[in-house]
């Protein structure tokens, strides 16, 4: 007979291999294990990037003689008592992770319930003893050593101990931003590299995490849609990093890396940041356990949704609206480098300072009203085509007045680039080009929301082959691209014809190539965002060549009316690609820069 049983230890391994894939995914099983268990204080101590040991101890529930001999078999749990996929209360749930760590390494586990006695088992190789009586307090300590030693094949493609050990902190930083109430700590090869008491409440926990810097330039999220709860904190678009690993996703208190919900966050920050840059996050989504399905992964890293629509359509719009209330505010992190930058090298030369050898001021600075010097240098072009109506003239505007706008009064440029104006507790440095290119992107979008896309017919359609489910996904989605401008039919079985495409894209679409694209979304997210980032890609392109170029002199006037408009614009606190359009330094930062505080 070629059809055998496999014998149980090697159905062990083949499980282990799933469950266990490195030392951090045996961190994650054990940490979960004694935040069930309702542990108030986690201690992890690994050794070699966790490869030799790893030893994770809590003061939790415990086990009894009879709980600990079931702990070490597969599928033995504690956490699924009505049997109920649907209704997971619990991070573990298979009853796989112990039996499949014992089965490829050395295991000891001590036990004490609160008013029970200690015991103790070990495992090697899947062969576990018999529970005997130990002296171990209450709680749980789970030793692993010499993971995958029974299978020599997977330590070959364990990576570097450093970069074992960063996948296990990362893991731990993860978990212990879901339960700020538990006590983290982290030792690797006795040095101690986590240690986070219990905190009151998440923030306070997401700051002792990621810093001070993200507490300061991050934007509160609380939103709701039926029984569905997001909260959180998001970074201001001029806080990003360069890849997706400072974004911190958590279902109903798991950490999870799913493709949809890293979607949201690309979606919702795609206007305002580089495709090469990712915005810092940390968000929690809390629903209903029967509206989630968590069993869809070995490692429980990915979740799928009953309502996927409704979660993204959730997330994305409680980010922009976020990003709209708090995108004119720059990162403060951006001040703090440029402040940086002016402090001269240690130990540099020392200027040379020669008392009445020269006048105070030179002779070539103007005085008096800043638009008068300006005038008398040069006549200032048309407004219309600067598109920028100031209010008032800035003669007519008292000095003080302006000063408590939040980015203050004009008093400068330098370069032909750089506005400074001089706020009420410092100065502000605008970058013309960027600011008034916002201005002028949110002004196209305005307008093309408001009398919607238009669109260029083809005079001849054309026609685009598609697998006969990607015709059918796509043409579910008729209704919403033709709003965009993208006009499509069936045309037979497995194609369609496009009859009309946004004018803006008239010129430069390659229709065969946008259609294949839109598809291939649509198959991969369910939804289609990639016609609409074309088409502020367009728009974007059109701000930054009708916008006030870099080396264009500005009067007074001109500068006051760019600043009011930057405040009252959304998201004018970067450009279109994710750069800072202004640089806030406080006075009190400035006076150290010259000892005077």
């Amino acid at each position: 007979m070629r059809i055998r049983y496999l014998p149980e230890t090697l159905i062990n391994q083949i499980a282990a291999g799933e469950v266990i894939e490195r030392p951090a995914a045996a961190v994650k099983e054990l940490v979960e294990n004694a935040i069930d268990a309702g542990a108030s204080k986690i201690e992890i101590h690994i050794r070699e990037g966790g490869k030799t040991a790893i030893i994770v101890s809590d003061d939790g529930s415990g086990m009894s003689r009879e709980e600990l001999a079931a702990a070490l078999d597969r599928h033995a749990t504690s956490k699924l008592p009505g049997d109920d996929l649907l209704n997971i209360a619990h991070l573990g749930f298979r009853g796989e992770a112990l039996a499949s760590i014992a089965a490829v390494a050395r295991v000891k586990i001590q036990t004490r319930e609160k008013e029970g006695d200690a015991w103790e088992i070990t495992a090697e190789g899947g062969k576990k003893g018999e529970p005997s009586p130990s002296s171990h307090p209450k709680g749980t300590q789970i030793e692993v050593r010499d993971l995958f030693y029974a299978t020599p094949a997977r330590l070959k493609f364990m990576k570097t101990e450093r970069a074992e050990f960063m996948a296990v902190k990362d893991m731990v930083t993860r978990l212990a931003m879901a339960f700020p109430d538990i006590s983290f700590q982290l030792t690797h090869n006795d040095k101690a590299s986590i240690n986070l008491p219990a905190a009151k409440n998440t923030q306070g926990r997401l700051a002792a995490i990621l810093g001070r810097e993200f507490g300061d330039n991050s934007m509160q999220i609380d939103a709701a849609r039926k029984s569905i709860q997001l909260s959180g904190y998001a970074g201001l678009p001029t806080l990003h990093r360069g890849t997706m690993q400072y974004q911190y996703l958590f279902v109903n208190g798991r950490p999870v890396k799913d493709r949809l919900l890293n979607g949201c966050v690309r979606a919702a920050y795609a206007d305002v940041l580089h495709r090469d840059r990712h915005p810092m996050v940390a968000l929690f989504l809390d629903l209903p356990a029967t509206e989630v399905d968590v069993n869809v992964h070995p490692a429980k890293a990915e979740v799928r949704f009953r309502d996927a629509a409704l979660v993204r359509s959730l997330i994305i719009s409680a980010l922009k609206h976020a990003l709209h209330e708090g995108g004119f505010k720059a990162s403060s992190s951006v001040s703090t480098q440029a402040l940086s930058s002016m402090r001269p090298a240690n130990g540099g030369p020392a200027l040379p300072l020669h008392r009445g050898a020269s006048p105070a001021v030179p002779s070539q600075y103007a005085y008096g009203n800043l638009a008068e010097a300006t005038h008398q240098s040069y006549a200032p072009q048309n407004m219309a085509q600067m598109d920028i109506t100031p209010s008032a003239r800035a003669e007519e505007i008292p000095q003080t007045q302006t000063e408590h706008y939040p980015l203050g009064s004009a008093r400068a440029q330098l370069h032909e680039n750089y506005i400074v104006a001089q706020t009420q507790d410092g100065l502000v440095v605008v970058d013309q080009h960027a600011a008034h290119e916002r201005l002028v992107y949110e002004r196209f979008k305005a307008q093309m929301a408001e009398n919607g896309v238009e669109k260029q017919g083809l005079l001849t359609p054309e026609i685009v082959e598609l697998e006969e489910s990607q015709q059918q996904n796509l043409l579910s989605f008729r209704d919403e691209l033709a709003k965009l401008g993208l006009e499509i039919e069936p045309f037979g079985s497995g194609a369609i014809a496009v009859q009309s495409i946004p004018a803006l894209l008239s010129d430069k679409a390659d229709i065969q190539r946008l259609v294949q694209d839109l598809a291939d979304e649509i198959l991969d997210q369910g939804e289609t965002q990639k016609l609409e980032e074309r088409l502020n890609e367009i728009l974007s392109t059109m701000a930054c060549h009708g916008s006030v170029r870099s080396g264009r002199r500005m009067n007074a006037e001109e500068m006051n009316a760019l600043l009011r408009q930057m405040e009252e614009t959304p998201l004018s606190g970067q450009c279109n690609h994710g750069r800072p359009t202004y640089i806030e330094l406080k006075l009190s930062d400035i006076e150290k820069l010259f000892g005077r505080r």
